[in-house]
């Protein structure tokens, strides 16, 4: 279809209103729904962090204690109490499963590229308005390629489909932005295009002297609540960052603090997520100021936390692969921003500055967290949404036709698009040889070599780089953003998502099995011991507590010296590799085996067989 045929598509929905509003849903249901909701809860917990989240949240819903959040009858006070709660509301709604453990991370990613889609498109109508032409393809086109860009990302995939609290943060965090800016572009009164006031009945027009700002920066204020609530300091200190280096560089710092009616944020934010702090710490005391504000928020800035370690450079290669394959562009869309001409910006009617904002939403997260001692690839999934705005509106410029657009940059840009995803195709096709193997998922290697997936991932990736460079060749610019999306597409329909129900087979389907064969097995007062492995899935499965020992030697010491006097029963029920019961002294006539299932083996111990040297 040619850029005419779009244009002609878009004018005739853009004449239709309700017809463009279906439409944008529709869209947006079925990238979010294959992206985010496709096989949600069809694989089960991942090890070793979605569990914690998920048995925390059931025993909040079990025991209605919605203050202190406990896993394996210890309290957890890594995440503030937002995402327990809301998976604790999805347990009562839908069940305790893992489709409900997921859903407030999908629901969230969904939020996130809806307002995605809606602020590029209000953006690019307004500056339509100011030009005084009407581009409804360009627009469109745009706000949908934003959308689908960022549901259609690697790490926006992983973390929407995995059940912890990075996901809910980003939605609050990008949310709040998107809220930001719309409350900015429209200006004190909260009607306005940039500084100027467009007259309108339809909403009430606050006064100026008013103590409560417009409703765009009443929705900031809520779901900035929403992010302290999710993850604490962070989740003010982003958005604050990010908006404070955005607005000295305009040097509109006082005059827009004056416009937010800070104080009255203040006030809001405080009501919203102080509450609930103020009863975990009297209910917690030091144990919380301590474990949740010292070591996960200060140390993890300033130290190195459970072995996070990672070089400078880190983030540049977080973002290369799990912006992948559009990161390819950001440099050139970046550039594009030309942010070194400040007075540029400063002539520009405030809703013009949208790019520049996606520019310091995407460095100042990026050079926080480089900064920060201990790095994740998960720290920098609120700056995705920046990314990919970035990336859309310099595809959205091709759409402008100007003329003012050198496609030099772009013809470079896609040569190493090409380069990329052929080094993705032939790294699937060695990746059998390339993977190490995993303790938990001896076979995994063998038979993903068995299964072709990674084969067919190869000829993927290998059929996109034929096709963009046709494309190139041809100077055939806009098809180049579809032909990876349909690529990155394919590759999550037919490779990764067979992929991720393999590993759980291997991975995680022993583990559910033997859980199942310990509750049907379990005599009352029989305690569960874990030689080895920390899986806390164990705990969520057989819904009680495991007793965790790393030490094989130690564990047959606790059987012998300590569980005679500890448990109730006359026996112990321990999972481990089998490799594990020698070390431990256990002889195969010392235990009963209850079953075995890939790497791990069930046994009962009776505790009047073994012998204590004391």
């Amino acid at each position: 279809m040619t850029i005419r045929a779009f244009n002609q598509f878009f004018n005739n929905i853009g004449k239709r209103p309700a017809l463009a509003v279906a439409l944008s849903i529709l869209w947006l249901l079925v990238i979010g729904g294959v992206a985010f909701f496709w096989h949600l809860g069809s694989i089960g917990l991942i090890d070793e962090t979605e569990p914690l989240f998920a048995e925390a949240s059931r025993q909040m819903y079990l025991t209605g204690d919605w203050i202190t959040p406990f896993f394996n009858g210890e309290t957890r006070f890594d995440k503030p109490a937002l995402i327990y709660w809301c998976q604790a509301i999805a347990y009562a709604i839908f069940g305790v499963n893992e489709w409900a453990v997921r859903l407030p991370s999908a629901i969230a990613a969904m939020g996130v590229i809806s307002l995605t889609f809606y602020t590029v498109q209000w953006q690019l109508a307004t500056e339509d308005v100011l030009e005084q032409v009407s581009r409804p393809s360009r627009r469109w086109l745009t706000a949908s390629l934003a959308a689908a860009i960022l549901a259609l990302s690697p790490e926006m995939i992983v973390w929407a489909r995995t059940g912890v609290s990075d996901m809910l943060l980003t939605g609050c965090i990008a949310s709040a932005l998107f809220c930001f800016f719309l409350g900015y572009a429209r200006g004190d009164r909260g009607q306005g295009i940039g500084d100027r006031e467009i007259h309108n009945t339809q909403y009430p027009v606050p006064s100026s002297q008013s103590l409560i700002p417009n409703k765009w920066y009443l929705a900031f204020y809520v779901l900035i609540a929403g992010a302290i609530l999710t993850k604490g300091p962070v989740g003010i200190v982003l958005p604050g960052l990010i908006i404070g280096a955005f607005l000295l560089y305009l040097g509109k710092l006082p005059e827009v603090m004056r416009e937010m009616k800070v104080l009255a944020g203040v006030l809001i934010i405080a009501g919203l997520s102080l509450p609930w702090y103020l009863l975990v710490i009297w209910r917690n005391g030091w144990n919380y100021i301590n474990s949740f504000f010292g070591y996960h928020n200060i140390e993890r800035f300033t130290e190195v936390v459970n072995g996070h370690a990672a070089p400078w450079y880190f983030y540049f290669v977080v973002v290369l692969l799990g912006f992948a394959p559009y990161s390819v562009y950001l440099p050139l869309a970046i550039a594009r921003v030309k942010f070194w001409q400040r007075k540029y910006w400063l002539s520009q009617e405030r809703s013009q500055q949208f790019r520049l904002f996606a520019f310091f939403w995407f460095v100042s997260i990026f050079g926080f967290f480089t900064i920060a001692v201990t790095k994740l690839p998960s720290y920098v999934l609120p700056l995705m949404p920046a990314a990919a705005i970035l990336v859309a509106l310099l595809w959205g410029d091709l759409l402008k036709d100007t003329g003012k657009f050198s496609t030099s940059p772009l013809f470079w840009s896609g040569w190493v698009n090409v380069v990329f995803v052929s080094a993705i195709a032939v790294a699937l096709f060695y990746v059998p040889q390339l993977i190490g193997t995993d303790p938990a998922a001896p076979q995994f290697r063998q038979l993903l070599q068995q299964s072709g997936l990674s084969v067919l991932g190869g000829i993927i990736w290998l059929v996109c780089a034929v096709v963009l460079a046709a494309l190139i060749l041809r100077r055939r610019w806009f098809p180049l953003m579809g032909v990876n999306l349909l690529g990155f597409a394919a590759f999550m329909i037919f490779v990764l998502t067979p992929a991720l129900f393999l590993i759980d087979h291997e991975r995680q389907l022993p583990l559910r099995e033997l859980s199942a064969i310990a509750v049907q097995a379990h005599k009352p007062g029989e305690e569960l011991i874990m030689v080895g492995f920390k899986k806390p899935t164990v705990v969520f499965y057989t819904q009680r507590q495991v007793n965790y020992i790393k030490m094989s030697a130690a564990a047959g010491d606790y059987i012998r010296k300590d569980a005679t006097n500890k448990v109730q029963a006359d026996s112990v029920l321990v999972l481990a590799q089998p490799k594990k019961f020698p070390e431990m002294g256990l002889q195969p006539s010392n235990y009963q085996s209850l079953g075995k299932s890939g790497a791990y083996q069930l046994i009962r111990v009776p505790l009047n067989q073994q012998q204590n040297p004391n």
